[in-house]
């Protein structure tokens, strides 16, 4: 009998242990995927995931309001893409400014904190852009409450330490996009960011290209661009036949004539933002004496003769617009270049943008960035490179900036970086990101020359060199 109730007991006691056991089992949570994480927010939907080794990577939609000041007054699908790593590493809000890469790829921020990567697509760049489309809405502020809708969705998901970053154009956009919501972000590192504060005052530029690179390549630079304008009728008669064999037209700018000396007087431009003083090597050394087809070579490779076409200025719309309203746009003389020869000079946004498309310029909007910059910028890192015409007016830091920086890479072009950065700028900038961003080692924490870049360099990933455009365009 005693043997029975042993029995007895013991199988009561199992059962429930197996219960318990089961109950417990039950009771943890089951991981959520990341995708399904992404489309539970409200307004997120998946436009195609790309498969990457160490990496989930989704392009999606996510419905923005056309004017955030009047949310209930249209919407827009804008397309952003995420580089998951893990929902517990940094994050890093990229843009260009422009399209938004369907690729994925890695900035240079992503990769000093081996974090998430999160890219927006300007708004009004195809296909991110509401139809019909009111050009109003087409402003700083407008794209910077993008952003921020954008964090505040995704700051659930990723809730470690968040930095913007973005080169020329993007490195503006991650600036004004701190100038208006200051509290959203760890830390900003803005890359070759032009800060062109009173658009008719462009002096800068021409100091700048007065003393650039050394005096044997600026002279051979100036005499291919002289040249060109010099055979502008012979030049021209190519240009006709290269538009009619494209089926490039000229509505926009006005006529070949004026798309022609657009690019012409673009050439030195071009020039030292996309390429570096041992380039010059490439460059017809004797320009009066080189064949047409020598010149045209030249300035194509450089400017890029389909640059002002109707087809080439349709993608840009959006920027000529901003550049013209808001942004503001280099103006510079040519002394090397006889008057005679120059009948348009730089020519205006205004001329880049169909005139159905209404504009009109608002000269404070820059000053009020600058002035927020010098007197409160935090944890905001500005790098430019020395010999990038779009330097030659930089953002710079006054009374009320904290843990704040200005840094210029020596020799380097549009596609300046940390990376170029001298040694003592370079630990420094890395280290300041680390810690902006939560993952500063503590040996970096107590010698700031040890910061390295936490991810190892991946050449698909980690593109270094500048995105070549055509025009002059940040």
């Amino acid at each position: 009998m005693r043997k029975a109730l042993r029995w007895l007991l013991a199988l009561v006691v199992l059962i429930g242990t197996v219960s318990t056991a089961g109950a417990a089992t039950a009771a943890e949570p089951k991981a959520v995927d990341i995708k399904d994480r992404l489309l539970s927010i409200p307004g997120m939907s998946l436009i195609e995931e790309k498969p990457y080794t160490g990496y989930r990577f989704f392009v999606l939609n996510y419905t923005q309001p056309v004017d955030h000041r009047h949310p209930s007054k249209g919407t827009f699908q804008q397309r952003i893409t995420v580089l998951h790593k893990d929902a517990d590493r940094p994050t890093v809000f990229y843009t260009g400014g422009y399209n938004v890469s369907t690729t994925p790829s890695r900035r240079e921020p992503t990769q000093i904190v081996d974090g998430n990567q999160i890219s927006m697509e300007y708004r009004y760049f195809t296909p991110s852009r509401p139809a019909p489309a009111d050009w109003s809405k087409l402003d700083i502020w407008q794209a910077a409450s993008d952003q921020h809708r954008i964090f505040q969705a995704l700051k659930p998901v990723y809730s470690e330490n968040w930095i913007s970053t973005g080169g020329s154009k993007g490195g503006m956009t991650a600036t004004y996009y701190e100038r208006f919501y200051p509290r959203d972000m760890d830390g900003v590192v803005a890359y070759v960011a032009p800060n062109d504060v009173v658009n008719k005052e462009d002096s800068a530029y021409d100091r700048f290209f007065a003393r650039v690179g050394t005096e044997e390549c600026r002279d051979k630079l100036n005499g291919v661009q002289r040249e060109a304008l010099v055979r502008r009728a012979p030049l021209e008669k190519k240009y006709a036949a290269y538009a009619a064999d494209n089926g490039y037209t000229f509505d926009t700018i006005g006529s070949l004539d004026r798309a022609y000396e657009a690019v012409v007087l673009d050439y030195v431009w071009g020039f030292w933002q996309y390429s570096t003083l041992a380039d010059c090597a490439d460059i017809p050394a004797d320009a009066e004496n080189a064949t047409d087809e020598a010149i045209w070579d030249s300035v194509d490779t450089i400017s890029g003769f389909s640059a002002y076409t109707d087809q080439g200025l349709e993608t840009y719309t959006p920027y000529y617009y901003q550049a013209g309203t808001q942004l503001g746009a280099p103006t510079i003389h040519f002394p090397h270049i006889e008057k005679k020869y120059v009948r348009y000079g730089y020519q205006p946004p205004r001329n880049f943008v169909p005139r159905s498309i209404p504009m009109k310029f608002e000269p404070s909007a820059m000053r009020d960035v600058d002035s927020w910059v010098r007197h409160n910028a935090h944890q905001m890192l500005f790098v430019y490179g020395q010999n990038d015409p779009w330097g030659a007016e930089p953002f710079r830091l006054g009374h009320g900036a904290l843990d704040s920086y200005v840094f210029t890479a020596p020799g380097m072009n549009h596609g300046a970086n940390v990376a170029g950065l001298v040694a003592d700028q370079k630990a420094k900038a890395t280290a300041r990101i680390l810690d902006w961003a939560g993952v500063a080692p503590a040996e970096v924490q107590d010698d700031p020359t040890a910061a390295r870049p936490l991810a190892a360099f991946d050449a698909k990933l980690d593109k270094r060199d500048v995105e070549r455009e055509t025009a002059l365009r940040p």
